[in-house]
């Protein structure tokens, strides 16, 4: 019984400082979302200095989040489909069928802060680059150059 009750105590101490890790991640992502949020108001107002600095704030806040969770974007070397050699690409760009296999899908885009993808969408990995295609027709929708390294 006293062992139990010992237990019971220690969880009671050790979960919660489990949880804080997770509660400062959503604070920050709460944080990215404001400043966007305060981004789009400025424009709209016609405050384009503002917005020049909040978008910079953004950007920094990017950079420092990617510096500081570096080992996340570094990934194993990149390989193509047999035939194939990597051409950066722009918006509209229709990739082969190959690309669409599940070795080059990013299921955890969450990890990445990658927004999550519409419906008949999926992120795929080419080269260094992060890619939206649309799953039906291939074409590339957005495109993060030079995303992992």
């Amino acid at each position: 019984m006293n062992k139990l009750i010992m237990a019971a105590l220690a969880a009671g101490v050790v979960l919660p400082s489990l949880a804080v890790p997770t509660l400062a991640s959503a604070q920050s992502a709460r944080e990215v979302r404001q400043d966007q949020r305060e981004v789009r108001r400025d424009v709209r107002r016609g405050d384009y200095k503002e917005a020049r600095e909040d978008r910079r704030e953004l950007r920094e806040d990017w950079r420092d989040y990617k510096r500081t969770h570096a080992r996340v974007y570094h990934r194993p070397a990149y390989v193509g489909p047999r035939g194939y050699r990597y051409r950066p690409v722009v918006v509209g760009h229709r990739f082969a069928p190959e690309y669409r296999a599940s070795r080059y899908w990013i299921n955890d885009y969450g990890t990445y802060r990658l927004p999550r993808p519409r419906a008949n969408a999926r992120w795929i990995r080419y080269g260094n680059d992060a890619v939206l295609i649309d799953t039906r027709t291939g074409a590339a929708i957005t495109i993060h150059s030079g995303f992992f390294w």
